[in-house]
């Protein structure tokens, strides 16, 4: 008969994954998270995370009475984890089954850790330009994380691509760092919430460029120029072409669900996992939260929230089948 390793088992350290193993381990369940790089995710790569409630303060304010980066937030998310007695093990997870109404995960290192319930909080990667010279270029002028590159490029003319919450954000970021900051977007109209449109449209560092496409990447060591051309409002091309002059390129276009150790599970139009409103799948106690979890909002406190439900859920659903919490001292399931 195969044993148990831990009541709880989540997939990724994100605020979702973080937040679910707070929860989980309060709730007197064994708890161990798996997370390849950093916990955080996503949120390691917050400049000012001002739009989180109760994290009071606005970009620039003096120390004391700013809000804190994503990655002071995500760092006090982790050590509540810890302190609640959730266990991390630093490894990918290279497969997942459920048998014996229990789930098998498999790391890269060999190692396979069974429970009943598990939560899946891996999150979403990046999404690429596909462009000519994108590939080449990254690491050497083409970023995806303007917190992480952008000081390199202090002083220097930026282009920024995308038209959501990220993109604004993050040339907010970067027009601290320099006064000539390009943000392009394929269409018409920002996708991004109201206020951060308003405030990147007033700022005097940023130059918008809408209808605008970004076709290649062009350079020698590094990023030198770009060829751009000049959309209708639904983003296509009108094969009127330019070349304008750039040192680096910072790309926030949207984002792929990381899904790929569940292609069976139910999903949506996108490619994001539907759950039910307890944040169940369509596999019975799996649960999925935050930023991979098919949803209308995608934000630090939505993903927080999910996490939390989908622990509590877990919870009931492991009581259900009779076995309640496997229990031990804190730190149990540490790995």
């Amino acid at each position: 008969m195969q044993t148990c390793d831990a009541d709880l088992i989540i997939i990724g350290a994100g605020p979702a994954g973080l937040t679910a193993a707070q929860y989980g381990a309060r709730a007197n369940l064994r708890t161990l998270v798996f997370e390849q790089l950093a916990p955080g995710g996503q949120a390691l790569t917050i400049d000012v995370l001002e739009n989180y409630p109760g994290n009071i303060g606005k970009p620039g304010q003096e120390p004391g009475g700013s809000a804190r980066s994503g990655f002071d937030f995500a760092q006090d998310l982790y050590r509540q984890a810890l302190d609640f007695g959730a266990g991390f093990t630093t490894a990918q997870v290279t497969a997942l089954e459920k048998e014996g109404g229990l789930f098998t995960v498999t790391a890269e290192d060999g190692g396979v850790r069974r429970a009943p319930a598990l939560i899946l909080a891996t999150g979403a990667a990046r999404r690429t330009l596909g462009v000519p010279g994108e590939a080449q270029f990254t690491g050497r002028g083409v970023s995806y994380c303007a917190t992480c590159d952008g000081p390199f490029f202090r002083g220097r003319k930026i282009v920024v691509a995308g038209g959501g919450d990220a993109a604004c954000d993050e040339a907010q970021y970067l027009s601290r760092l320099s006064p000539r900051v390009i943000l392009v977007h394929r269409r018409d109209r920002f996708r991004a919430q109201a206020g951060l449109v308003d405030r990147v449209r007033g700022n005097p560092n940023i130059e918008l460029r809408l209808n605008t496409l970004i076709r290649e990447i062009r350079g020698g060591q590094t990023v030198s120029s770009l060829i751009l051309e000049h959309s209708d409002n639904a983003g296509r091309g009108t094969g009127r072409t330019y070349e304008e002059s750039a040192d680096a390129v910072f790309v926030f276009v949207g984002t792929v669900p990381q899904t790929s150790l569940v292609p069976g599970l139910e999903k949506d139009e996108a490619g994001y996992i539907v759950t039910d409103q307890r944040m169940e799948s369509s596999v019975p106690g799996l649960f999925v939260a935050g930023d991979v979890r098919s949803s209308p909002f995608r934000q630090v406190v939505v993903a927080a929230a999910e996490g939390a439900i989908a622990a509590h859920c877990a919870a009931e659903y492991i009581g259900a089948l009779g076995q309640g919490p496997a229990g031990g001292p804190p730190g149990a399931a540490r790995g």
